[in-house]
């Protein structure tokens, strides 16, 4: 297994994602016992639904309907189940259940590159430099899915199933350019996260390397490592980072084989045809599907890229891919997760959020799209104590510019820690020179939580 120590450009993609995908999300000590205690808040995971790309903000949850077309577009705006809230007809069945979710507008920062942008997005912070050709390092600050894996494992997590899962492929700008922070960065190649890097919708949908293979028992496994160790403890020791992210590696492989228990939740197989169908026979359905699996099983954080790659990038033909294209698939897969989670009674554990890594241009350009703009976006929460049926802030009348209550990416994480138990302020980690990090250094957004 390689090991994907000190990142540098040069180092093959695909090693990456193939050494990641192999359990790279779990504490050395998962064990088979019950999941520990996760915090004292009312959420207990999160699933964030991440648009790769950047949705326009325009186009669905913050419409314009009395701005000039170039601004307003082609779409119009439908009431919803909740008095005030309007979106556009692109979204009818989010029309029913605005009454669960939470719309915060006016979140803003400044990187215009997707990479960096998805940093700052998911990290609550500005990367070095604003740009796309940019790749992950051990020296990244982590993003809030891997401190969330961070701490569960801090706090003594114990199921089978990995804290931390990326569905089905990871934050991108291309296969050439993936995003920093969303792997363990300087907190350690311990805590990476399961990087699924497959399609669950394709027939035969398997994550390798979670089964023993065929004709090899439990006993002869258990055996194999168990002279693996004596070899290794009588071998001269080796003292050195790669030696010890390669143990790591390899006691995580080999929890997640020996137990079974990851398979079991990863086997969409055992879900009936009706709730596949339900969420739509597409990856992006799928990967929701399998989110609700892992929450149940005790997975804390599980991040649903709706890719592949920047899918959402609409700088040409932008209202007829989001009619004909992205938004079907999005919305199927969104509205039947949060019906799913409230039906099994998850809904109130779970906090579901929904967000790209910006917004775009309020003017239409010449093709009929609109470009990046890092000034004004809109994300959305539901469940986990979110006080669902409001808007919180407002953008002005083209959607340039916040105009009530800004909010940035790090306030919405300040938000998921505090909705998680977590107090952000008090809780820090060490930077790769040393320094304490505080979890964030947003502030909970007032109101958001019950």
């Amino acid at each position: 297994m390689r090991t994907t120590s000190h990142i540098q450009p040069s180092l093959s993609r695909r090693a990456f994602l193939s050494s990641t995908t192999l359990g790279l999300a779990a504490a050395s000590q998962w064990g088979s016992a019950a999941l520990a205690s996760p915090g004292t808040g009312k959420a207990k995971s999160v699933i964030l639904i991440f648009n790769d790309g950047a949705p326009s903000h325009i186009d669905l949850f913050d419409p314009k309907p009395e701005a000039p077309a170039e601004i307003r577009g082609p779409f119009t705006t439908i009431g919803t189940n909740v008095d005030g809230i309007r979106v556009t007809n692109l979204l009818p069945r989010m029309a029913k259940r605005m009454d669960k979710v939470a719309v915060v507008h006016g979140i803003h920062h400044q990187h215009s590159s997707h990479n960096s942008g998805m940093y700052w997005a998911t990290v609550g912070r500005p990367y070095p430099v604003d740009s796309t050709l940019i790749n992950p390092k051990r020296t990244d600050l982590p993003c809030v899915g891997t401190l969330v894996g961070w701490l569960s494992q801090r706090d003594g997590y114990s199921s089978a199933v990995p804290p931390y899962v990326i569905t089905p492929k990871p934050h991108c700008d291309s296969s050439s350019y993936l995003t920093p922070g969303q792997f363990g960065g300087c907190l350690g190649v311990q805590y990476d996260p399961f990087v699924l890097n497959a399609d669950p919708n394709a027939a035969d949908f398997r994550v390798k390397n979670l089964n023993l293979e065929a004709g090899m028992s439990h006993l002869r496994f258990g055996q194999r490592l168990n002279l693996k160790d004596r070899l290794a403890n009588a071998a001269p020791s080796i003292s050195s980072a790669s030696a010890d992210e390669l143990d790591a590696f390899n006691a995580k492989a080999a929890h997640l084989v020996k137990s079974g228990d990851a398979a079991e939740a990863f086997d969409l197989s055992k879900e009936p045809d009706s709730v596949r169908e339900r969420y739509g026979r597409h990856r992006w359905g799928q990967s929701h599907l399998l989110a609700r699996r892992l929450v149940e099983r005790g997975t804390r954080f599980v991040t649903t890229v709706n890719g592949p790659s920047i899918i959402w990038d609409t700088h040409k033909d932008n209202f007829n891919k989001l009619r004909d294209h992205l938004v079907p698939p999005m919305e199927q897969a969104f509205a039947t997760l949060l019906d799913d989670l409230e039906e099994r009674g998850l809904l109130d554990t779970t906090l579901v959020v929904w967000m790209g890594e910006f917004g775009r241009t309020p003017k239409v350009n010449k093709d009929v799209g609109r470009d990046h703009w890092p000034p004004c976006n809109t994300m959305l929460l539901a469940g986990g104590g979110i006080r669902g049926g409001q808007i919180i802030g407002a953008s002005d009348k083209t959607g340039a510019y916040p105009t009530e209550r800004p909010s940035t990416p790090a306030d919405i994480h300040a938000t998921i820690y505090e909705a998680l138990g977590y107090d952000h302020r008090a809780i820090t980690y060490p930077s790769s020179d040393g320094r304490p990090m505080p979890l964030t250094e947003g502030q909970v957004i007032p109101g958001l939580l019950g």
